[in-house]
């Protein structure tokens, strides 16, 4: 069995027979402004489901970026460090210790007590429009992970990231993706950079899904923060409206333990 759990933005706990995956973790309370480099801040506007103790250690952290304070925060990083496995981006191994970087396409093996739990494999993410350049938003990574204790079993998290061309090798190298997680909330600062979007919006996170067919979807990071434009009304009804075949859309309710396979 693999549960979720959404704690807020695109920080959910995932867990299978013991194992606890933490993601992105954002733990902060609301009302701080945060600086994302390059002129561009936002608030946070809500806080976390349940507190950072109730998470106690988490088995593995998967971290899509360390630079943006709507990924990784400094109650966030509290918990995060207790892990004893952190794979994030090589340039957050080189700013945090104990993260592990991943080169893009590189795998891992997991372990626990001497079983192979899963494989993560670090894939491309693009976190700002073509137009501009990658050092504008930094690196960032996203994540499949495989379970060989449940064969057939591929989660892909999306991390913070536009739809770009990279999305379809991803599809050719896993073309059974079985539960996407995808990051939304069209991420923007209009005062500064127009109209650019840095996560995909609706429309973004339908054409990913047709692309993938996954049998669940999940939408994430799509409220919390004052620099994301497109709200999560607006797109709980374009998701709900769109005719994704043989996919089941679902909005875990933050702080609730859903079971997704």
């Amino acid at each position: 069995m693999l549960s979720i759990t959404h704690i807020t933005t695109a920080c959910i706990l995932l867990e299978m027979e013991g194992f606890r995956i933490l993601t992105d973790p954002v733990l902060d309370p609301p009302g701080k402004w945060y600086h994302h480099g390059f002129g561009a801040v936002s608030r946070k506007t809500s806080g976390p489901a349940g507190s950072s103790q109730s998470l106690g250690t988490p088995d593995l952290v998967l971290i899509s970026h360390h630079q943006h304070g709507d990924n990784l925060d400094p109650a966030g990083w509290q918990v995060a460090k207790k892990a004893p496995q952190i794979f994030s981006t090589c340039s957050a191994s080189r700013k945090l210790p104990g993260i592990t970087g991943l080169k893009e396409w590189e795998s891992v093996p997991v372990w626990k007590q001497g079983n192979l739990i899963l494989t993560v494999t670090a894939v491309p993410a693009q976190h700002h429009p073509g137009w501009l350049p990658g050092f504008f938003s930094g690196d960032v990574t996203g994540f499949v992970l495989e379970f060989p204790g449940n064969p057939g079993l591929t989660v892909y998290i999306s991390g913070d990231t536009t739809w770009f061309s990279g999305m379809k090798a991803i599809a050719a190298r896993f073309p059974e993706v079985d539960i996407a997680i995808l990051h939304a909330g069209a991420a923007g600062f209009r005062y500064l950079t127009g109209p650019a979007r840095y996560t995909m919006n609706a429309k973004e996170i339908i054409r990913c899904t047709e692309l993938f067919s996954p049998k669940v979807m999940i939408p994430v990071h799509s409220s919390g923060w004052s620099h994301f434009l497109e709200s999560e009304q607006d797109l709980y009804r374009s998701l709900s409206s769109a005719t994704l075949p043989g996919t089941k859309l679902l909005f875990p309710q933050p702080g609730v333990k859903t079971e997704i396979w």
